[in-house]
């Protein structure tokens, strides 16, 4: 553990690089590491925030999203961010494991940095908006590490994969596609890659952000995703931002201003309140 810089101005100490997963072979696991930002004030715990970032299962890096960390931090909650494997060396059981590992990582060990280990929020953006639900809602992936499953709620971002089921069903892509890669191409494990087909009564809150100009497949999956959700939960946490494409449902998490952390910490604080 390493602190990599603290900036007294806004009082966030932040810590990079921190292993969660060590390379196994016999695990077939490689080297993971997750990036923590704190306040510097320890007087009391703090919610924690774990993101997942996006890059379609096959790119994108923790580093790019060091200002949501930095973000949240300031606005009085302990963020992480974390790697996870990356297709086409890995396919998406490999990368919700290693998702799961990195809250058990955090469950274990936040308190050190100021974060309080029984309010662990995941979120995600794109693929990751699909691995923080994924292990949300399917405890598989804390029974294998034998814990319970830690999460208290998760927040969504124009998550994509809510069905790949269906979205795979619908496209028939050949061998050599990246999502067959990361998938497979057998539709039972589609089945069992869709958060869709998890939701019951004892779930975690969720928190769903979607934008109003998205790709056509993530408005598909969600609108289905919050139409099974209404059979649990009749008025969902549930908010389309009409103006906002993909990309810009996370770029605009750049300025500190946007009214979206402020509904995000509320959530956290147990409700779900417009500011």
């Amino acid at each position: 553990m390493v602190i990599i810089g603290i900036a007294s101005a806004c009082s966030v100490e932040s810590y990079k690089k921190i292993t969660y997963q060590k390379a196994d072979s016999s695990q077939h696991t490689t080297t993971q590491y997750l990036n923590v930002f704190a306040p510097a004030d320890r007087s009391r715990l703090r919610d924690v925030f774990i993101f997942i970032h996006g890059g379609g299962w096959d790119s994108g890096s923790p580093a790019l999203y060091d200002f949501l960390g930095r973000k949240m931090a300031r606005k009085g909650v302990v963020a992480v961010i974390i790697s996870y494997p990356l297709s086409p060396n890995a396919q998406y059981d490999a990368m919700a494991g290693a998702s799961a590992r990195a809250v058990q990582w955090v469950k274990e060990n936040i308190s050190q940095y100021g974060g309080n280990p029984h309010k662990i929020f995941v979120s995600g953006h794109s693929a990751g908006g699909h691995l923080a639900s994924l292990i949300t809602l399917d405890d598989k992936y804390f029974n294998a590490l034998e814990i319970a499953n830690p999460i208290k709620g998760a927040i969504l971002i124009d998550a994509a994969g809510l069905d790949m089921y269906s979205f795979l069903k619908r496209k028939n892509f050949g061998e050599s596609n990246s999502y067959i890669k990361t998938f497979t191409n057998n539709p039972a494990t589609w089945k069992k890659a869709s958060p869709l087909y998890f939701l019951d009564e004892s779930m975690p809150p969720l928190l769903i952000y979607r934008g109003g100009k998205t790709y056509p497949s993530i408005e598909r999956s969600t609108k289905t995703f919050i139409d099974s959700l209404k059979t649990y939960n009749s008025n969902p946490n549930y908010k389309v931002l009409d103006e906002l494409g993909h990309f810009s449902m996370i770029i605009q998490f750049l300025f500190s201003s946007n009214l979206l952390y402020d509904e995000i910490i509320n959530f956290m604080n147990g409700g779900f309140t417009e500011p």
